[in-house]
């Protein structure tokens, strides 16, 4: 593994929950488990990618959690919000 892929893993972001809830998780890192440790709970369904019951908001881009990954950030801060799907 090269040297920049090694140090992409290794940043941190700083992440705003919904709730005023703030924690830090690796870049790269799993939304659910860095939710689950910031104590933030997103709702979750097939866990493959396809209810979207896990959409979340993230810096205003709507991701499915449970096969995403945090992103890196050039602020080092991030803002997650639950998705709202108007027609559910």
């Amino acid at each position: 593994m090269n040297a920049a892929v090694t140090n992409a893993r290794e940043k941190q972001v700083r992440i705003h929950w919904a709730g005023g809830q703030v924690s830090t998780a690796t870049v790269g890192s799993d939304w659910l488990a860095a939710a689950r440790t910031a104590g933030f709970i997103i709702p979750t369904g097939c866990l493959g990618g396809s209810c979207g019951a896990c959409e979340i908001d993230v810096n205003g881009t709507t991701v499915r959690a449970c096969i995403a990954t945090v992103p890196a950030s050039r602020s080092g801060d991030l803002t997650v919000e639950l998705s709202c799907d108007p027609s559910w």
